[in-house]
């Protein structure tokens, strides 16, 4: 029994050194410094995907390519931020996320300066791969950060503001980017993404530090087991289908809006601007709606959002039978995109307080899933037809809408089949 008795002690040691180079350890005033910065680096994700679209245009006069050339930087990068996020969960659990998030930031910061050099579509695609890469980790490195250092409750209020605080990047990101291509040009775009991960990665480096307290070896079979239990889990899985066509639905305006303002409308980068500004601050009014009935009827809510949404869409189709305005686009697509916010809230809190014991790989499989499904859907509404005017935009709303629909009906028949079987 002594050598068992020794082991015990030798490995409750180790855990307090592990534990101690740790944030857990700090003093309260660097935990907030950190925690500010965790919440300032999550709107990162959203520059990097918006900042650049009311430059679309721009991009493919400059460039020599059309529309479809410049929309599929957007959906590689999607595509690789999707599908990396899948991973990169489980390998964080291992490796921590302070030196990952750390090496995240100065990968975006050059492969940014590298887009910025090049006039060549086919690197800029490449390089945009490689930022969906970086991107991943250094977002599930965030959202874990607050499962790791906070408990209970606080965690919980936290979680809830996260998708607020990240809708901070779709509303300003446009936002800056059309003033940005008004006055300088679209490579402005990508040295101010290089400026913000720059600055980052200075104040991480001083202020930041590792989250985990436990790190786990990285055993591909606990991995896999890890995931099939996730991925078992029904209503895990249909929550995640849920973000993602919530996301989609913001995305149609966000693939469209700068073609249909500029060709159809005829208003330049600026307005455009604007518009994304304004609806993506309908995203966060969503979001903060829904954390403030955060303790209400899932199934109301949810059932309220999805139909509410999809009578506001058929209204739009309707109206624009009679007249086709920017104002009356952009007033209905407020509303639209508020509904969307609202049920991503909802989905995104409740899905990452299922596994608590595995926030890296829950926070992986929930922004892997949300953008795979997103960059499937940016494919298909960008190559199913030519969107030129404000009814292509809104039948490509109806279309996500139902979609959203349908799914948000499933898991409201589980949630009803399961308050019926604990009242039996």
């Amino acid at each position: 029994m002594q050598p068992q008795v020794y082991l015990t002690r030798a490995m409750e040691a180790r855990t307090i050194i592990i534990m101690a180079g740790t944030l857990h350890y700090a003093s309260d005033t660097r935990k907030k410094l950190a925690t500010t910065l965790a919440f300032i680096s999550i709107p990162l994700s959203g520059f990097i995907t918006d900042i650049y679209l009311p430059s679309f245009p721009s991009m493919a006069h400059q460039l020599g390519v059309s529309e479809k050339d410049i929309q599929l930087t957007l959906t590689v990068f999607f595509l690789s931020y999707g599908i990396s996020q899948l991973f990169v969960g489980s390998l964080l659990d291992s490796i921590g996320r302070y030196k990952a998030s750390m090496g995240a930031l100065a990968a975006i910061v050059v492969t940014s300066l590298l887009i910025s050099t090049t006039n060549n579509v086919h690197l800029i695609v490449l390089f945009r791969l490689l930022q969906g890469i970086s991107t991943a980790f250094l977002v599930v490195a965030k959202r874990a950060f607050f499962m790791d250092l906070y408990e209970a409750e606080v965690r919980k209020k936290l979680l809830s503001y996260f998708t607020i605080v990240w809708s901070c990047g779709p509303i300003i990101a446009p936002f800056v980017g059309g003033y940005l291509q008004k006055l300088f040009n679209w490579q402005s775009n990508f040295y101010f993404l290089a400026l913000y991960a720059g600055v980052l990665f200075m104040l991480e480096a001083i202020y930041s530090g590792e989250t985990i307290p436990n790190r786990k070896s990285y055993r591909i079979q606990e991995a896999i087991g890890t995931y099939k239990m996730m991925l078992g889990n029904g209503s895990f899985v249909l929550g995640l289908l849920i973000l993602g066509l919530a996301y989609s639905v913001a995305l149609v305006f966000n693939i469209s809006g700068p073609f249909v303002i500029e060709s159809f409308f005829h208003y330049g980068p600026v307005v455009v601007g604007y518009c994304t500004l304004l609806l993506g601050f309908a995203w966060m009014v969503g979001g903060i709606i829904s954390k403030q009935m955060l303790n209400g009827d899932l199934r109301q809510r949810v059932l309220g959002a999805t139909f509410g949404q999809l009578a506001l869409i058929t209204v739009l189709l309707l109206t624009g039978l009679f007249s086709q305005q920017l104002i009356l686009l952009v007033s209905f697509a407020f509303l639209v995109h508020a509904c969307s916010g609202f049920l991503y809230n909802i989905f995104f809190t409740d899905s990452m307080l299922q596994f608590p014991n595995s926030s890296g790989v829950a926070g992986g499989l929930i922004g892997g899933t949300v953008y795979i499904t997103t960059s499937i859907s940016s494919f298909i509404i960008s190559s199913v037809g030519t969107i030129r005017t404000q009814q292509d935009m809104a039948f490509r709303y109806l279309v996500v809408s139902v979609l959203l629909l349908v799914v948000s009906q499933m898991i409201v028949g589980r949630l009803a089949k399961r308050k019926l079987s604990a009242a039996v």
